[in-house]
């Protein structure tokens, strides 16, 4: 599935019949971070849900930090645009929220598949696995 670069933000929640209308809650963080703006209008996206989550999960992530979390995770695959070079001469990528995922290797300008080998809050680093897309 391919993301568009305009993505705000990402995350999970219930459908929700209130007063004879359906209604998806933004998470506050979203707000707080400036990804969303009260008042303000924005394009919806749903995406089919995969499996139930288990009870594990559902604790872990209520009791998670409510910092916003990194968009991608390790192991995960992104096609990306080079658009910056860094001080050491890597390639820098945005995506979602302008998180930074640096590419060793890689040019501004080139389209690139991306396999991200580590995660951090504010940036991620990945490996290309394939030159151009």
């Amino acid at each position: 599935m391919e993301i568009s670069d305009k993505l705000l933000c990402l995350f999970s929640a219930e459908v929700e019949v209130e007063d004879g209308s359906y209604v998806v809650e933004v998470p506050r963080q979203e707000v707080d971070t400036g990804s969303v703006e009260p008042g303000e209008t924005y394009r919806v996206a749903l995406i089919e849900r995969e499996r139930e989550e288990t009870t594990q999960e559902t604790e872990s992530r209520d009791t998670a930090p409510s910092e916003p979390q990194p968009p991608v995770e390790i192991g995960e695959t992104r096609y990306v645009e080079i658009e910056d070079i860094g001080k050491q001469g890597d390639g820098i990528a945005r995506v979602e929220r302008g998180y930074v995922i640096i590419v060793p290797g890689a040019e501004v300008g080139e389209r690139v598949k991306i396999e991200v080998t580590e995660v951090k809050s504010n940036f991620a680093v990945g490996e290309i696995i394939e030159d151009t897309f």
